[in-house]
């Protein structure tokens, strides 16, 4: 059966976290690594696959994942995850950290495509892959700043992963962000950069809450049209909410520089076609018999080959 075609963009750190953190008790290679993030980011990609019918997929990836020109615009941009300020390393659990590799590397081996660009995260890959695509599109993230990509018009939704899993995402579009903010889908950067996002150590305006936020977007079209509102003192909006607004024109200068994601990331030669069969056999075999990834391995070869 030929499938039509489908395009799975996954935010693969916010995956292989998710892979880490749910099993209790670590699974170990036959050396004593633990590869739980490993044998559950490739189940993820089985199910995603298996569940959504598609037939092109990227794993983006955070080569940087703190990029200089989001901390130039706001220092505090995911300052309380970095665990050495000299390298600007996140904060990631010893026993996580050596299965990212061993991820890549199977990926490789399955011939699967890999993103990831110096001095831009994977949100940005995904934002600039979900605007070129010409076929309906899943972002797959735990990650609500994604929610800015959605596009009915283009068939481009998010699986938000963050409560109901890889199993039972919620499927984010248009409506969906209507229904939970009140608020167009393309607003949703302009919204989260007026209420801030504690996780990315955005502080967001004081005394200004999502209702609020929301408010003023429906009201004013967009950030230009809040703050042009507060700069002409508009006598439609409270006063008090304005003054606001205007004791933060230096943090919403730039903060649309630090929430909105890239769209035009000069991205690598890449081939996003799902392989039917792996790119490399022997290489997988190696893998899988090494770090323990027999079961995996076999269920996405299954899945890919269908």
């Amino acid at each position: 059966m030929v499938l039509p075609p489908k395009l799975l963009l996954l935010d693969s750190a916010s995956l292989y976290f998710r892979a880490f953190y749910g099993m209790k008790d670590p699974v170990l290679a036959p050396d004593g690594t633990p590869v739980q993030a490993v044998r559950g980011f490739l189940d993820y990609i089985s199910r995603l696959v298996g569940d959504h019918g598609a037939t092109r997929l990227v794993c983006c990836w955070d080569d940087d994942w703190r990029p200089e020109f989001r901390v130039a615009a706001i220092p505090s941009y995911k300052a309380h995850r970095v665990a050495d300020p000299e390298a600007n390393a996140e904060e990631v659990p010893d026993t996580l950290a050596p299965q990212v590799p061993i991820i890549a590397a199977a990926l490789a081996a399955f011939g699967i495509a890999r993103i990831g660009v110096p001095g831009y995260e994977a949100d940005d890959v995904i934002g600039t892959l979900a605007a070129q695509s010409t076929a309906p599109t899943d972002v797959v993230s735990g990650d609500r700043d994604l929610f800015q990509v959605v596009d009915d018009a283009r068939a481009v939704r998010v699986l938000y992963t963050a409560k109901g899993g890889v199993a039972r995402a919620d499927e984010i579009d248009e409506g969906a962000v209507a229904e939970r903010y009140g608020i167009p889908g393309r607003s949703y950067a302009d919204f989260a950069a007026l209420r801030g996002d504690p996780s990315d150590g955005l502080p967001g305006v004081p005394g200004i809450g999502e209702k609020t936020a929301a408010a003023l977007i429906n009201q004013y079209g967009d950030l230009a049209g809040v703050i042009a509102a507060a700069e002409s003192g508009d006598p439609g909006a409270r006063a008090s909410v304005l003054g606001k607004i205007l004791a933060a024109r230096d943090y919403l200068a730039v903060a649309p520089k630090v929430v909105a994601v890239a769209t035009d990331v000069p991205l690598p030669a890449y081939d996003d076609a799902l392989p039917a069969t792996p790119a490399d056999p022997a290489a997988l075999a190696a893998l899988s018999e090494r770090w323990n990834l027999g079961t995996p391995v076999a269920r996405l070869t299954a899945v890919l080959a269908r």
